[in-house]
């Protein structure tokens, strides 16, 4: 399989709505991502990212065909040198390495693209054991378990922060 992230094209319509309508991907992000995801909140996306300089936000892309989403997103003030690292992936791709492919090369371009950033963390609900080890294999350490941090779908849940220092 081959795994690539890229800028997000007008042409991923169509699939992102038909992968991210999934219940299964709304049980694992922020309530901030649409669900159902209709065609209009398709739109707004891929228009928010288009022509963005650097970029924080990329579709992924597997073997030519749309597969999901990756980006991360500056933190300000104090945080000002960390970026939260998120990313989906539509069903049919889960269990198959590419979120580890797309998170290595995510992380690649953060550091050359964001030299003031030293420190990439993700957060992941307890029951997401895949994306845990996805980061784990790309060198990101559990740093907490913060209890009862989250509520999804009416359930509180725990939240794993999951991190990754900028190499020396």
């Amino acid at each position: 399989m081959n795994t690539q992230i890229r800028p997000w094209q007008r042409e991923d319509l169509d699939t992102l709505v038909q992968l991210a309508n999934n219940p299964k991907i709304a049980a694992n992000v922020r309530d901030r991502f649409p669900q159902p995801y209709t065609k209009e909140a398709g739109i707004m996306w891929i228009e928010s990212q288009l022509n963005k300089e650097p970029f924080s936000s990329f579709a992924i892309e597997v073997d030519g065909q749309f597969a999901g989403g990756i980006g991360v997103e500056a933190k300000e003030d104090i945080y000002r040198c960390s970026m939260e690292l998120g990313y989906w992936l539509g069903e049919p791709y889960w269990g198959k390495g590419v979120a580890t492919v797309a998170i290595g090369q995510l992380c690649t371009y953060v550091w050359k693209a964001y030299p003031a950033v030293v420190r990439l963390y993700a957060e992941v609900f307890a029951h997401n054991k895949g994306s845990m080890r996805a980061l784990e294999k790309n060198g990101f350490s559990l740093e907490s378990i913060r209890k009862k941090a989250a509520i999804k779908n009416g359930v509180i849940l725990d939240d794993y922060v999951w991190v990754k220092f900028r190499p020396e």
